[in-house]
């Protein structure tokens, strides 16, 4: 059949991969257009592009794809099926209707749990067990379509939204690869969602990852391996922007209650531990504005943090 994929970050690069080595017909990638990255304002390629143009895949690359002018490129594909991943705009339903077999979405959550643009990051943060990967046929609403099908992985204790990132996106890219024979097929039976089961999680954003001391150490902790890479959970010191990369949980030690929340309240050659509205954080790497990131150990070599300092 013949296939149109939208798509553009890493997350949707692994299943383009993936359709390609099975040999399935993409006729066209269409993909956010290209953007200025980093300090020097380059203008870089989302990685999706990259990936279709080394394999000589047409790519289309509209600001808005619910504009007539790019819905009626997609038309004129006659295209039997739509395959969006983390694409970045929401499909009218003029494009939705385009596709004898419809448009079907690869989300990186276990629907109707984390409808929305940050499933990963948000399981780790609300401390779940598991997540997974869900391909939904797609309708007008934010991610309420029916689900087609629906796979389960656990999360590590030490889950990174990086890790999680690469898990699942390995996971979407092999369960689109099944699912597209059986839609073509009719072996697919769409499930609806049940709404009274639904939550979102939103797009994430630099303040997302701003520490506040005041919350319990368990909520940080969880902050902390779920804004690992991207946008990072942070706080200051001295001044200076301090990126928390890894860290634990601690029971307050006795002299803890004299300290005000954000206080180092003990040092070891280590790490330090920080306290927190219920239990106290143990900083174990870090990164301070302006250096490489870095194990407590070295970090406390340089600055010489001192008990009774404050972060944030």
């Amino acid at each position: 059949m013949n296939i149109i994929f939208m798509g553009t970050p890493d997350f949707a690069e692994g299943a383009l991969k993936e359709l390609i080595r099975a040999e399935q017909n993409i006729i066209m990638v269409v993909t956010q257009p290209d953007r200025a990255k980093g300090r020097g304002k380059d203008i870089s390629m989302p990685p999706v592009k990259i990936c279709a143009v080394e394999h000589g895949i047409e790519v289309f690359q509209p600001k808005k794809v619910k504009d007539p002018e790019a819905v009626k490129v997609i038309r004129d594909k006659k295209p039997d099926l739509i395959v969006v991943a983390a694409f970045g705009q929401i499909l009218s339903k003029e494009i939705l209707d385009i596709p004898k077999y419809g448009c079907v979405n690869i989300h990186a959550s276990l629907l109707p749990e984390y409808r929305g643009a940050a499933p990963i990051q948000k399981c780790i943060m609300d401390g779940k067990k598991e997540t997974g990967v869900t391909i939904m046929q797609m309708n007008e609403g934010l991610d309420t379509g029916d689900i087609l099908m629906k796979r389960s992985i656990e999360i590590d204790d030490e889950e990174t939204g990086g890790s999680l990132f690469e898990k699942l996106s390995r996971l979407g890219a092999l369960m689109i690869t099944e699912a597209i024979p059986l839609i073509e097929a009719g072996k697919l039976i769409p499930e609806k969602q049940d709404d009274t089961k639904s939550s979102y999680a939103g797009m994430l954003n630099k303040e997302t990852g701003a520490i506040k001391f005041k919350n319990s150490a368990v909520e940080l902790e969880r902050l902390v391996r779920a804004m690992n890479p991207w946008p990072s959970a942070y706080t200051k010191f001295r001044n200076k922007t301090l990126k928390i990369w890894k860290a634990s949980v601690v029971d307050d030690i006795e002299t803890d209650d004299i300290y005000q929340t954000g206080t180092i309240t003990n040092i070891t050659k280590d790490d330090f531990t920080v306290k927190c509205g219920e239990k106290s954080l143990v900083i174990k790497e870090l990164q301070l504005e302006g250096k490489k990131r870095m194990s407590a150990h070295d970090f406390m070599l340089g600055v010489r943090p001192e008990i009774g300092e404050s972060l944030g």
